[in-house]
């Protein structure tokens, strides 16, 4: 720990994150990661390493006397050919739970993808310094959460007092896997997505696995959940599967059951629970694979279109309506042998009339108001009296 002019700059390390199993010295800064690396040594999927390292759920949290911090961060601007220009990052800082600020990076590197052609180039961007004024006199927890899609590379933490490690809090960690709307895709802020909201609700300790893109059963994903110690567990399963038209029928029980006994392996006895996916009428009755929609791209929208037969779902592939039936037959099956395993119908966190009142914008992802709704059934449902993240003695 230097000072500096009056500034006190702490490196960045684990005791001061929360939220990611790993971190990357890079010559430019520290990367954190939602996978460890063993895990990502074994992912060739350009999309799942692009999104396991968006800092989803990830956050700096630390104790202090300080009234101004300063964060320096390379953030990574995504530029889709075609598509209209993406939103910044946001930064929001919170005092002892509450919200005191947000604040954006503009520039950073640039990461340009061509959807049609499936190219992808980087140009790297200068450091960008963030500075959060006005904190509170006195001793407080100070929480500064990443932006939840916007890989961002921490450069260096400056405070106008010394910090140090916050105390443990007594609350649950809770570990959720899925995809990208556990991520928190058109989500307008990290404490703003549905799994942020719902721990902060339920009084737990975050820790989101949400790939956009890639909630795909990967045995890598599974075993860095059994590694990665938590209390309350889940897992939302489906939408992926259909969007990547990834397996069939066949494939897709064993794949559940394989995932589901590796979590065991390090969980034994946590609640876990299995949430099937949420109201999505182009992947319905329609399987994938998934495509972008190149007309409404043409319009200045971002949108998506299943291009799948209808008619193969008897050989065997999988729409959104297969997938609820087989995981609700899975989790009835293993749950007589397993006590503390739970399903949960994602159409009862947002169905059809859901959808009529707040439409998926891209007609695959919630907006803020849905991922709230999303977040306060959830919540109800699963940190809620007799819920399975409930305390077992309430």
């Amino acid at each position: 720990m230097t000072t500096r002019h009056g500034w006190t700059t702490t490196p960045i390390s684990a005791d001061i994150l929360r939220g990611a199993l790993d971190l990357e010295q890079t010559d430019r800064g520290v990367l954190p990661h939602r996978l460890p690396a063993r895990a990502r040594a074994q992912i060739s999927d350009a999309q799942l390493a692009m999104a396991e390292s968006q800092p989803a759920g990830v956050r700096l949290a630390f104790r202090t006397r300080a009234t101004a911090v300063e964060l320096d961060v390379v953030a990574t601007k995504r530029v889709y050919v075609g598509a209209p220009p993406r939103p910044d990052g946001v930064y929001e800082l919170l005092v002892d739970g509450r919200l005191m600020g947000r604040t954006c990076a503009s520039g950073g590197d640039t990461l340009t993808v061509d959807m049609s052609t499936g190219t992808a180039q980087t140009r790297p961007g200068p450091v960008e310094t963030l500075r959060f004024n006005g904190l509170p006199d006195g001793e407080k927890d100070v929480e500064i959460w990443l932006p939840h899609d916007e890989t961002t590379l921490l450069v260096a933490l400056r405070t106008d007092a010394p910090l140090g490690s916050p105390p443990p809090n007594g609350r649950p960690v809770w570990l959720h896997h899925g995809s990208s709307i556990s991520h928190g895709s058109n989500a307008a802020t990290p404490t703003g997505t549905w799994p942020a909201l719902a721990a902060a609700s339920g009084g737990a300790e975050l820790i989101n696995m949400g790939f956009g893109g890639g909630a795909l059963l990967d045995p890598f994903t599974a075993r860095a959940m059994r590694d990665t110690p938590a209390d309350l567990l889940s897992v939302k399963i489906g939408i992926n599967i259909v969007n990547a038209d990834l397996m069939r029928l066949r494939a897709f029980g064993p794949a559940v059951h394989g995932f589901l006994d590796t979590l065991r392996d390090g969980h034994p006895s946590a609640p876990l629970l299995v949430i099937s996916p949420i109201h999505c009428p182009i992947h319905e009755n329609t399987p994938g694979p998934l495509a972008p929609d190149f007309t409404a791209m043409s319009e200045g929208r971002v949108g998506f279109m299943a291009t799948g037969d209808p008619a193969e779902v008897a050989a065997g592939k999988l729409t959104l309506t297969v997938i609820r039936d087989q995981l609700a037959r899975i989790v009835e099956e293993r749950a007589a042998t397993d006590p503390h395993l739970h399903h949960l119908d994602g159409l009862d966190l947002y169905g059809a009339d859901d959808h009529a009142e707040l439409p998926l914008p891209d007609g695959l992802h919630p907006d803020p108001a849905a991922h709230r709704r999303i977040a306060e059934r959830f919540a109800r449902h699963a940190f809620g009296c007799g819920g399975p993240f409930a305390p077992r003695d309430r």
